[in-house]
């Protein structure tokens, strides 16, 4: 009887090895938990992104106004008839 409660409390302390420190443990459920977190903040930026990167494409295929507006702003472009002033800060 004696060496059947050394032999279960063997078998308990290998399965608490296991539980704390081998692989699939609870420290490691933690980290993985932690990257899971991680990576899905990193997704919701990335579809928010994609949500404002759609639009902006949705509005350049649908309007001119958006591409004039572009235009003027990253091109320098202006209309004919317009004055282009320049304001320099110092």
């Amino acid at each position: 009887m004696r060496w059947a409660i050394v032999g279960f409390a063997l078998v308990l302390v290998g399965l608490q090895y296991r539980l704390w420190l081998g692989e699939g443990s609870v420290p490691d459920l933690v980290q993985l938990r932690a990257a899971i977190a991680e990576q899905q903040a990193a997704n919701e930026q990335a579809a928010e992104r994609n949500d404002a990167l759609a639009a902006e494409v949705e509005d350049l295929q649908e309007g001119l106004q958006a591409i004039e507006e572009r235009a003027r702003s990253e091109l320098g472009m202006i209309r004919r008839g317009e004055v282009f002033y320049q304001v320099v800060e110092e």
